[in-house]
């Protein structure tokens, strides 16, 4: 199921028959990026970040990456910083950084293919980033409430409470459990295969007995209920209707539960995720174990729950620090 086939693409401004203009130009790029193999997710992101600036140029009378330069792309910059949102807020420096990054790419893959003499965005310096810490991760009580929201004497609350269960179990995103097929779930091995997961790579990872007992009855029991012709038949989860999840569809689920169970937390499917991976590193999991379940490709980005798991620490500072409420006798 492809991404964006459920909505329709924003028109971005310019002549499409002008082989030098900006969108002739941006198409070339895209087929490059397709012939290379780069994932669908990541050309239809660069594609809406690209078109941002596309129409900020348009606005102002550069309709050709040629008549670019460096000055050019540091306004756009600065216009970036100053813009307000319409709800007021700007734009954080994770988003401004998120549309340089599509620009700085496109301008170097035109220079290497002689679309311009140079690269104006070559010098460019993207925003320092805050490194920020997830801002909610249940504990293990809260997990458990949440998960026993579903109505399991439903089938679509069987479903649900297979679809938390496998979130809980292997911290998996959100399309990756999406994309989840009935046959990527080896019950006997106990290992659930994520196929072309981010950055296009697969991995086999650990599943819980739990997870499993609910996936298997939810198979049994309500997913043939949910068939309706062939429209999902490669897929584990169906929506009430016969299809597959859509990433919206599948947020809004999940949110739900966590909302139904007055935990006093916010969030979604990465809740689980970034619960899973603290609970894991408080019961004493090696890092590089959960970088592996995680799918991440640098330990630093997996390091930040280190710093979430802080049971250990505040063990050892209740049992060191002098200043107690209770003095020993």
């Amino acid at each position: 199921m492809k991404r964006n086939s459920t909505r329709t693409r924003k028109q971005i401004a310019g002549d499409p028959n002008d082989r030098q203009g900006m969108l002739a130009l941006m198409g070339e790029f895209f087929e490059w990026m397709q012939a290379k193999n780069f994932s669908e997710q990541t050309v239809d992101t660069r594609r809406r970040q690209l078109g941002y600036f596309i129409d900020w140029c348009a606005a102002r009378g550069i309709i050709r990456p040629a008549e670019v330069t460096k000055p050019t792309v540091e306004r756009y910059q600065r216009y970036m910083f100053h813009y307000r949102k319409r709800d007021g807020d700007p734009l954080s420096f994770q988003s401004q950084s998120g549309r340089m990054v599509p620009i700085r790419c496109w301008f170097r893959w035109l220079a290497r293919h002689n679309h311009i003499l140079y690269n104006p965005a070559s010098d460019v310096e993207l925003p320092r980033l805050d490194h920020r810490l997830p801002k909610n991760v249940l504990t293990a009580s809260e997990a458990e409430e949440v998960i026993n929201q579903p109505n399991i004497t439903e089938k679509l609350g069987l479903r649900d409470r297979a679809i938390l269960e496998t979130f809980y179990s292997t911290g998996v995103r959100r399309l990756e459990l999406i994309n989840l097929c009935p046959y990527d779930i080896d019950a006997q091995r106990g290992t659930l295969m994520v196929r072309l997961g981010k950055g296009k790579k697969d991995r086999i990872i650990p599943i819980g007995d739990r997870a499993l007992a609910w996936i298997d009855r939810y198979l049994i029991e309500a997913r043939p209920g949910l068939l309706i012709g062939d429209k999902g038949l490669d897929r584990l989860f169906l929506t009430h209707l016969g299809k597959p999840f859509t990433p919206t569809g599948m947020t809004g689920l999940v949110r739900h539960y966590v909302h139904a169970a007055g935990v006093g937390k916010k969030g979604s499917c990465h809740l689980f995720r970034h619960t899973m991976a603290t609970l894991m590193l408080e019961n004493g999991a090696d890092i590089r174990f959960i970088q592996a379940m995680l799918g991440h490709s640098r330990l630093e980005t997996t390091a930040i729950y280190t710093q979430v798991s802080i049971r250990k620490l505040k063990e050892i500072h209740t049992a060191t620090h002098p200043a107690r409420l209770h003095r020993s006798q």
